[in-house]
């Protein structure tokens, strides 16, 4: 039995494989289809990504072009030769510690911290877009395959732009990736746009459409919680990013669970709003292993170590959850939301 699913993959930077990972392990399954993905930043680049290939060559060439992408970004897509370097590397905590404290990301950070990307002057490129340049969008934009939404910020207003069809182009992927302490905003129909996250990390509201299947799968690389408190200057402004780039996240989640409170007490009538099934896949407990330098700095090691997870985080979804989809949430929204 095919079950349909929607999908909203957040952004996180590097973190993003994480989410190859489970896009790769879903596009396996051929009891799922992924009728529509909505993505911000990374998860935006990875819908592209898997759409683009879907287009050409179905779920394999949705693996492939996944392979590709992130090959693009530094990743081995060996597995053989990734399975050998995550054997010799250090622990996760040890490697993002390793990571945090280098040289390369010393400056990166004190660059980032004091000099705005407009200094540049004339100088400066966008380093994504050597990258979105080789995206087909004839096959991004396609009709076939999944539906595919793309968040970003609109600079002036505030709001958030969702990007669809025929305007996902090279400059709305950028856009949706535009952090603005690293890349100057993106100019898209005369306005500016910074990094989808925002807003929206990523947008729910594209996938609430009536033809759409009534489960959203989140992928989520930002931890909703972490059990210690950070206490040095990197740990306090990643855990400050992750807080920020969850609040329009759970500010939807918390609206679907108010909608479903709504359709139980009969307020509402049946079939007047759609009953949102919500699931997701993640690891938190990697994601408190790792830091900012990680989700900054593209590392081969980190990269193959977070697409194994994700394909583990997925296949436990699968086998724990799969008769769920389409029946009920798996994730209990009353309990999160407990004060």
């Amino acid at each position: 039995m095919v079950k349909r699913i929607n999908l909203a993959l957040q952004g996180g930077g590097a973190h993003g494989a994480f989410t190859w990972g489970v896009l790769d392990r879903l596009l396996e399954d051929e009891r799922i289809e992924i009728a529509a993905m909505s993505g911000t930043s990374a998860g935006a680049m990875n819908g592209a990504a898997l759409k683009a290939g879907w287009a050409c060559g179905g779920r394999e060439g949705a693996r492939e072009n996944l392979d590709w992408f992130w090959a693009q970004i530094g990743a081995v897509t060996d597995d053989g030769i990734a399975q050998w370097m995550d054997a010799v590397a250090p622990a996760a905590p040890l490697l993002a510690q390793a990571m945090s404290y280098s040289p390369a990301y010393a400056a990166f950070d004190i660059t980032t911290r004091m000099m705005s990307p407009y200094m540049s002057g004339p100088l400066y490129r966008n380093p994504l877009k050597t990258i979105v340049e080789k995206f087909e969008f004839a096959d991004v934009c396609s009709a076939q395959g999944p539906d595919l939404f793309v968040g970003a910020t609109n600079v002036r207003t505030g709001k958030i732009k969702v990007f669809q069809g025929d305007d996902i182009t090279g400059e709305a992927l950028m856009a949706s990736a535009c952090l603005p302490t690293l890349f100057q905003a993106i100019e898209i129909g005369g306005e500016a746009y910074w990094d989808g996250g925002y807003t929206g990390n990523p947008a729910l509201f594209p996938l609430f459409e009536g033809h759409l299947p009534d489960d959203i799968v989140v992928i989520n690389i930002n931890p909703l919680e972490r059990d210690a408190v950070p206490t040095d200057a990197q740990a306090i402004a990643n855990r400050i990013n992750e807080i920020s780039f969850n609040t329009s996240l759970l500010r939807e989640l918390r609206a679907i669970n108010f909608v479903k409170r709504l359709l139980v007490q009969g307020t509402l009538p049946e079939g007047a709003m759609k009953n949102v099934l919500v699931h997701m896949i993640a690891d938190d407990a990697l994601m408190n292993d790792l830091s900012v330098a990680t989700k900054s700095i593209p590392n081969p090691v980190v990269l193959a170590r977070l697409k194994s997870a994700g394909r583990t985080a997925a296949n436990r979804f699968l086998e724990d959850h799969f008769n769920d989809i389409g029946q009920r949430d798996t994730v209990d929204l009353e309990q999160m939301f407990q004060p």
